[in-house]
């Protein structure tokens, strides 16, 4: 599991943005998808003081500290469990709102997975989702792949494994969540930076953490590790400012309801 406080801090300008759009109210009941450690969750639960949250997550570890970190701050609205929402039995027509942060973009079959959820809502509930644009519109990945294809050739990401911008395309994902259930479906442009890392030692710590990068350096012979490894420092020098190092990104806040038969 990644450090939390890390992956909360790289998204710190995305978190606020999303937690505008969703909008939850006092007496919401949340669904968070692909909650992590918790911090989304954490701070609707705090919105919705009179309803409730909860929060599930593929990762165990991330759950179990998700548990942990709510205790922690005491609220005893929110709940976290160890599921994959594209086939956990949500209790039917629960939910208010259904919110998640990058966590949506990874589903075996997409169009059930947002059937399920649109299950979990009441008639007319809301999906609230932030999700990356493109690739080549997202500076941090674009970096980190040149500097790994210089050391190893082209890099396609981990053979089979999931896509960060499998959401990317607002036609696609329009699609999906039309044959999920799911009407009114717009999209905002979210263009903020992501924080790395007060210095380049601590962010390039946490771009070894990656999935692209980690399985692309175990690929590597020592010699050309090692140049992957400097070419990752001096681009990450290269966006080193007095308050650490940031990438530009975009994303997209993708906004539904769920359809009701008599409209």
């Amino acid at each position: 599991m990644r450090h939390a406080a890390g992956y909360d801090a790289e998204l710190r300008r995305h978190n606020e943005l999303l937690r505008q759009a969703a909008g939850a109210q006092l007496h919401d009941h949340v669904l968070d998808i692909g909650c992590g450690t918790g911090q989304t969750s954490r701070q609707a639960a705090r919105t919705a003081r009179a309803g409730s949250v909860l929060g599930v997550d593929l990762s165990a570890p991330a759950v179990e500290r998700a548990r942990e970190l709510a205790r922690a701050e005491g609220l005893r609205n929110v709940t976290f469990e160890h599921a994959d929402a594209q086939v956990h039995r949500f209790p039917p027509e629960r939910f208010d709102l259904a919110i998640s942060r990058f966590g949506s973009m990874f589903f075996a079959d997409p169009v059930a997975a947002f059937a399920n959820i649109g299950r979990a809502l009441r008639p007319a509930g809301r999906l609230v989702m932030m999700v990356w644009q493109a690739r080549e519109r997202n500076e941090w990945d674009v970096a980190i792949r040149r500097s790994l294809e210089a050391a190893e050739g082209p890099v396609t990401g981990a053979s089979g494994g999931p896509d960060p911008f499998s959401f990317a395309d607002p036609p696609t994902v329009t699609e999906i969540l039309r044959a999920a259930g799911f009407a009114g479906i717009a999209f905002t442009e979210v263009h903020e930076p992501v924080y790395y890392g007060p210095d380049v030692t601590a962010a390039l710590d946490w771009v070894r953490g990656f999935t692209c990068t980690s399985e692309a350096l175990k690929r590597l012979d020592s010699a050309a590790a090692t140049r992957a490894d400097e070419r990752l420092r001096q681009a990450l020098a290269a966006r080193l400012g007095d308050d650490g190092v940031w990438f530009d990104s975009r994303a997209w806040i993708v906004t539904a309801h769920r359809h009701r038969a008599d409209t």
